[in-house]
Parts: structure tokens; C-alpha cells; sequence
């Protein structure tokens, strides 16, 4: 199994890392043909304006949306979560609206609202997961066929449809694998 990391800006070696410390296969795609070696995808943190639009320049958007209709699983988090969003609230910039949710970006602040929180995420287990909060979205709508796996502050931080997973704070930037195992593990499954 291979699991690809959009290497295009934002977080993309720190999911690299954690994948990699589970034992699992990486590459960082920049290009479609190293999209197409890949059985899964992440979509890192990062700005989602420029990473829309790099997608766009690389030649990336459409091979993805392809291949994310083909049925290729997904990994968002952060800007990655905008992205795979249907509608983006005040917003024009480009996103792959793959899944049926309405995300607001910014939503808990700039960043000196940056903040870390202790998430009760009952598909992780009972330990509290150390979400990471930076210049980080939340979703406004879930669509019927999104299960909403956690919120903070009754605003939905990590969503699950079907093959694509969803978070609005930062895994790859804690020492927690257990998001990342969940996506390998389930989500993939």
C-alpha cells in the first residue's frame, strides 16, 4: 500500500513523518504520475487558496477529482478540509467539493487564536486526542451522509463520508498516530 501526501505547500513532511511511523509506504505527489502510484491520498494543512490554485497550475485538479471519483480515499486536514468541502462559506476559491459539508475557513480565529484542545473522538478510544487548532475551519453543514465524528464548542471539527476523512486541526503536528491509523485502518477499509 501506498499512501500519497499532496506535496504541493503546508504541512506535507509532517504527514509524511507520521505515515512513515507506521510502517506505511509514502510519496510526496507533485505530479500525476506519482498521483497515480498512490492507493490513497492526504490533503495537508496549509493555505487552501494557494494549494487550490497550485493545483490547478501543476496540472493536479483534474487527475485528482478522477481518481477521488474512482474511488480513492482522502485525508484532509486543516486547508485539506476546505478543500475536499462542496462549499466554502464567503468564498470563490477553487476546492474539490467532494464531500457534502460547508466549511468556513478562519473560523476559530487568525493566527494568535492558534490553540490546542483535548478532543473526545469515541472512534479513537477513550483518551482525549490533542487537537491542534491553527487558523483552523469548521464545518456549518453536514450533508446526510456525513457522520460527524467530533465537535468543540458544538462546532464540527472531524467528519467521516464514506472513503474521505476530514479534520479541521492538525494531527501530523502531534506525536498521536491514532487519527492517521483510523484513516488506514477504517476509512481505507
Amino acid at each position: 500500500m501506498t499512501v500519497g501526501v499532496l506535496a504541493l505547500q503546508g504541512a506535507f513532511r509532517e504527514h509524511k513523518n507520521t505515515l512513515e511511523g507506521l510502517g506505511i509506504k509514502t510519496v510526496l505527489v507533485t505530479k500525476r504520475s506519482e498521483l497515480e502510484t498512490c492507493d490513497a491520498l492526504v490533503i495537508p494543512g496549509g493555505e487552501s487558496t494557494t494549494i487550490g490554485r497550485l493545483l490547478n497550475v501543476f496540472g493536479l485538479m483534474e487527475p485528482l477529482l478522477a481518481r477521488a471519483k474512482a474511488g480513492l480515499p482522502l485525508f484532509g486536514t486543516c486547508a485539506g478540509m476546505v478543500l475536499l468541502a462542496r462549499d466554502i462559506a464567503g468564498s470563490e476559491q477553487p476546492c474539490l467539493g467532494l464531500m457534502d459539508v460547508t466549511v468556513r475557513r478562519n473560523a476559530f480565529g487568525r493566527q494568535v487564536d492558534s490553540f490546542e484542545a483535548g478532543l473526545d473522538i469515541p472512534v479513537l478510544g477513550k483518551d482525549l486526542f490533542p487537537g491542534v487548532f491553527i487558523r483552523a475551519p469548521y464545518i456549518t453543514r453536514a450533508g446526510p451522509g456525513v457522520e460527524i465524528l467530533c465537535r468543540l464548542q458544538d462546532k464540527i471539527v472531524l467528519v467521516r463520508e464514506g472513503n474521505k476523512l476530514a479534520a479541521a486541526f492538525h494531527p501530523e503536528l502531534t506525536g498521536d498516530h491514532r487519527l492517521h491509523r483510523y484513516f488506514l485502518e477504517s476509512v481505507m477499509a
